[in-house]
């Protein structure tokens, strides 16, 4: 069974960092671009970050470029992305997705993740 899920998510002051993992299992990340992507109370899912299979394209969405950096380690099966200088419009449920390109759309994506909330609060 393909399954992809998401950790380190949680609640964090503003200014402050996270780590999100993707994990996958049942299929290896080798062959999929992973996007990451958020959806806030009442908001559509937007699109974060994403990284095409080989890790020579990487794509941000304006809000957070220059904060969060994603990463991809084969070998380990996983996606980070890394959250720096957080804020709390960035608080959200955040999820992990597999699909063939890096694209910022949620649509060509086939396989998700259960989500991880991060929370930006003082």
């Amino acid at each position: 069974q393909l399954q992809l899920v998401e950790s380190g998510g949680g609640l964090v002051q503003p200014g402050g960092s996270l780590r999100l993992s993707c994990a996958a299992s049942g299929f290896t990340l080798d062959y999929s671009a992973i996007g990451w992507f958020r959806q806030a109370p009442g908001k559509e899912r937007e699109g974060v970050s994403c990284i095409s299979r080989s890790g020579g394209m990487i794509n941000y969405a304006d809000s957070v470029k220059g904060r969060f950096t994603i990463s991809r380690d084969n070998a380990k099966n996983t996606v980070y992305l890394q959250m720096n200088s957080l804020k709390p419009d960035d608080t959200a449920v955040y999820y992990c997705a597999a699909g063939i390109v890096c694209i910022l759309a949620p649509g060509p994506y086939d396989s998700w993740g259960q989500g991880t909330q991060v929370t930006v609060s003082s």
